[in-house]
């Protein structure tokens, strides 16, 4: 799992390769970093200390950090606006949008919404004053009405090339977005509890992103499909800030909760992802209960929870078409003045442990 100033420091990196040829390149400042990214002052200090010792930066007390190099023009820098920049997944699908895009000469650099819809709006404001090539985007609460349609709208007037990616914006279906196929993952999902055995199944979902409820429709279409009554007692929702309680603060208390007032009577749970499925599976082992024996888990994403687990995680995930991928060749497509296809990515079931 990568240190967070590790991840931070590749962050700078692209800003730094974004900014190519403007002399003295002035990085921004310690505070600005720690509100961006929304990491410690420290973990800002030990990103920029690699970065100096690595001669990207030079540091001046009561001055700043400053870049070694210069700029690429504004026409081959790219945009990418993610939700979070943490350890989970972000960084594979950076690293896949950058081996996409660096080989035609573009550059990136990152924006962090912390799934904000106000500083989604912010970062919209700044890309319409000072423009760039391409925008790759995630957008904030995908589940919930949008206010910044109107400043995704002037951007495609000015035909800067955009492609949404795990979601689009809220009653702008027609941009290109790269999705992974959520329906008919949570369908495989309990279709797979389901061949083994389970009918007592339920789920944790997050409430805010489109992929939540995408999610819990296909796992319920699975049960309807079979006969079986549809489980809304065993349905347990979250939103974005519960999920910074859960997983930043290792704060089980909600979990607690759902296992006690709707998950009581489940064999089996279908969760919106690795992360969520991990810390539900420390708190079973806590409270004395048997992964899979007495509860199944399984989960979205294929990520390092599946390994970190106690129990490995049986989750779906991609091993060929990847998001970060397929989203970057899609905005090359718009860059290089040919046209580009919303796709929706399969998954690939990979059975572990757990369930």
């Amino acid at each position: 799992m990568a240190v967070k100033y590790r991840i931070l420091a590749q962050l700078l990196r692209e800003e730094i390769a974004a900014h190519g040829n403007v002399r003295n390149y002035r990085l921004p400042t310690e505070r600005d970093l720690t509100r961006r990214y929304g990491v410690s002052r420290q973990t800002v200090r030990r990103a920029l200390t690699l970065l100096e010792q690595e001669g990207l930066i030079r540091r001046r007390q009561g001055s700043g950090s400053y870049a070694r190099e210069g700029q690429t023009s504004a026409a081959l820098q790219v945009a990418v606006i993610v939700t979070f920049a943490d350890a989970y997944i972000f960084p594979g699908v950076l690293e896949d949008m950058t081996q996409v895009l660096q080989k035609q000469g573009y550059r990136l650099r990152v924006y962090v919404t912390e799934n904000r819809l106000e500083r989604e709006r912010q970062i919209l404001k700044e890309l319409l004053r000072e423009p760039v090539g391409g925008i790759l985007m995630e957008c904030a609460k995908t589940a919930l009405p949008s206010p910044n349609g109107d400043l995704l709208q002037r951007l495609e007037g000015m035909r800067i090339p955009l492609v949404f990616f795990q979601g689009h914006c809220p009653g702008l279906p027609r941009m290109t977005a790269v999705t992974d196929d959520n329906f008919a993952g949570g369908y495989r999902l309990a279709e797979h509890l389901l061949d083994r055995g389970h009918r007592a199944i339920g789920g944790i979902f997050k409430s805010d992103d489109l992929q939540g409820p995408q999610r819990c429709a296909g796992m319920l279409g699975a049960l309807r499909d079979r006969g079986l009554p549809l489980p809304d007692h065993r349905i347990c929702w979250y939103d974005t800030d519960q999920r910074r309680t859960v997983v930043e603060d290792r704060d089980h208390r909600l979990l607690g909760i759902f296992l006690r007032e709707r998950l009581a009577s489940v064999t089996a749970v279908v969760c919106y992802n690795d992360e969520i499925a991990y810390h539900l599976i420390l708190l079973l082992r806590s409270l004395g209960k048997r992964v899979p024996e007495d509860v199944a888990v399984v989960s979205f994403d294929n990520s390092y929870y599946c390994q970190l687990s106690p129990v490995p995680i049986t989750s779906l995930g991609h091993s060929r078409q990847r998001m970060g991928r397929e989203a970057a060749r899609q905005l090359l497509n718009l860059l290089q003045g040919s046209s580009a296809r919303s796709l929706a990515l399969s998954w690939e079931l990979f059975v572990r442990a757990s369930g």
